[in-house]
């Protein structure tokens, strides 16, 4: 069993260029503006407001940077850092604005060296959705050796039995969870520690 024995906000980041320093092994969040990124992240670091979420979807065009510590059965201790990327798909900004913002993300996560895994967040109630298999084949398609993708099923508590066994179907190693119930957390909590450190649980 492992566990979050803290976890700080460091810094948010327009782009690469402002981006803290490499050397910690970090997971990068994705998903649909909307997702619940925020809910997610404050329920796997156990702090409510950790990550501060938007009223208007698409609005956060930041990356923001998280220092996670864990520490395993054993009482060793692991460093590693969450990165909190821009939600797509719902961004009411000009299309300017967005190219730039949609170039500068594209950059960072193909030039961060850093990056060990690509958690993707997709809402449990809509799985099919074209914007979400257009991130997957694009994470896949640079995905390099030492890099992992994981997905993460979000707002799990709003599906039936026989909803969440559809899931399963899709997706053998689907993670489902719901940040309102905290169910799923923990399970979900050391699925990243293991394809961050390598380490089984």
């Amino acid at each position: 069993m492992i566990r979050v024995i803290s976890a700080d906000f460091a810094k948010s980041s327009p782009s690469i260029v402002e981006a803290l320093s490499e050397g910690v092994t970090e997971a990068l969040f994705l998903g649909r503006s909307n997702v619940g990124k925020s809910s997610l992240i404050n329920a796997l670091c156990y702090k409510k407001q950790l990550a501060k979420s938007s009223s208007t979807p698409g609005k956060t065009r930041l990356i923001n940077f998280f220092d996670i510590a864990y520490e395993d059965e054993k009482k060793e201790k692991f460093n590693a850092r969450f990165v909190d990327l821009p939600g797509f798909g719902y961004a009411k900004v000009s299309k300017e604005i967005k190219k730039t913002w949609e170039e500068a993300l594209n950059t960072f996560i193909k030039k961060r060296v850093s990056a060990r895994l690509f958690i993707h967040l997709i809402d449990a109630r809509h799985t099919d959705l074209d914007i979400d298999k257009s991130v997957h084949v694009y994470i896949s398609s640079i995905l390099r050796a030492d890099q992992k993708i994981l997905n993460i099923y979000t707002k799990a508590d709003k599906l039936t039995q026989k909803e969440s066994s559809a899931i399963f179907r899709q997706d053998k190693n689907a993670l489902l969870v719901s940040a309102l119930k905290k169910s799923g957390i923990d399970a979900a909590n050391e699925r990243i520690f293991s394809l961050l450190f390598g380490k089984e649980i």
